[in-house]
């Protein structure tokens, strides 16, 4: 591994124990808008080269939950835990059809993986998908770097191809057409998909209910159903003009309202809120955030990249919960309506299951 202009290291082995041939000593690099470039170790199928916002994850177990969380869409995923793959993949922790990140860069590859459920190994998962990886990378001095300076565009391409452009694209995810779960339960819930992980459908089916899971940009407000949920999804929240609209709707009504992640900025914005980018993002499985009504700390599971600005909440919107990190907004309510949200995960998926009792205030309101 050899990092250019920010950092020298004359160690050009790669850090990788694999049970094939994967690596191959064919070099990739990584190249940040701020002019840092990491040589590094790259998956021999990959040729190309993939643009991204490279942000770091804290967690040390459930990549395979967080590479498919749609809510990585777009971006350059570093594992600061230093040993990836070592319990290869199995089906049942997915939370999409695919996986969403652009790229995974690592410290350590393990592609002697042992789990009973597992059929076939992380790296072997990456080469399906056509997903590049870097390994041999210290993940410890990038992550320091992202914090100091913040998240950024990068691209990771392999040595021999073209010099491109940081030219990182949005686009929406969200289901194609509307799609019901639990049909015959009596309390109809709206999900409204902006990117929305499988366990939150299956938090909400396990309490039966009737999911009807409809696109980001679906007016349901018209017909019928007792509660809605606002999921979670990628990007800038300000772009979801659709979804804030038809959440200003909803909330000129009384019915429950649950906003998860990117919907509880959705929610903000739509009660006349303004949201800002978080410096670095909180993507983990150990922040620590207070409920401001009975002042208990949870241990909760995070994924985004910005948050409310409690300053603009207008009348009659609380704070829920703050992250005793930075403190800031994990969560708003209404002070008389049966709207409230959270930033982190209730559902986790990975991650602790603290909050998960979120979904059982919900369905209780319904």
């Amino acid at each position: 591994m050899r990092i250019n202009k920010k950092y020298n290291s004359d160690n050009e082995s790669t850090i990788v124990r694999s049970s094939g041939d994967f690596f191959v000593q064919k070099k990739g690099i990584l190249r940040l808008e701020d002019g840092v470039e990491i040589i590094a170790p790259i998956a021999d199928w990959f040729d190309g080269a993939v643009c991204g916002e490279a942000v770091f994850n804290t967690g040390m177990t459930g990549y395979v939950e967080t590479l498919t969380d749609p809510s990585y869409a777009e971006q350059i995923l570093i594992f600061t835990y230093p040993l990836i793959g070592n319990y290869g993949v199995h089906k049942d922790k997915w939370e999409s059809e695919k996986i969403y990140a652009k790229a995974v860069v690592v410290a350590n590859l393990i592609d002697e993986w042992s789990h009973p459920r597992s059929y076939q190994s992380f790296f072997e998962w990456l080469k399906i998908q056509n997903v590049p990886i870097i390994s041999g990378v210290d993940t410890r001095y990038l992550t320091r770097h992202l914090r100091s300076k913040g998240s950024m565009k990068a691209i990771l391409q392999t040595m021999d191809a073209p010099k491109n452009t940081l030219d990182v694209k949005f686009s929406f995810i969200s289901i194609d057409r509307p799609k019901i779960y639990n049909r015959d339960a009596p309390k109809k819930v709206v999900l409204l998909d902006c990117g929305a992980k499988e366990n939150i459908v299956r938090s909400l089916v396990s309490r039966g209910v009737c999911v009807r899971r409809v696109p980001y940009d679906y007016d349901f407000t018209s017909e019928d159903y007792d509660g809605v949920v606002l999921s979670n999804g990628p990007g800038d929240p300000a772009d979801y003009k659709p979804a804030i609209d038809i959440v200003a709707k909803c909330l000129k009504g009384d019915k429950p309202v649950f906003g998860i992640c990117l919907g509880s900025q959705i929610m903000s914005l739509a009660a006349g809120a303004k949201t800002y980018k978080l410096k670095f993002g909180h993507r983990g499985h150990n922040q620590p955030c207070m409920d401001e009504t009975d002042k208990k700390c949870y241990i909760t599971s995070q994924n985004h990249g910005y948050a409310v600005d409690e300053l603009t909440l207008p009348e009659g919107w609380k704070v829920l919960f703050h992250n005793l990190n930075d403190d800031s907004v994990e969560g708003v309510y209404h002070s008389l309506k049966p709207f409230f949200s959270v930033q982190f995960h209730p559902e986790a998926s990975p991650g602790p299951t603290d909050t998960e009792y979120l979904f059982d205030k919900f369905v209780g309101s319904l």
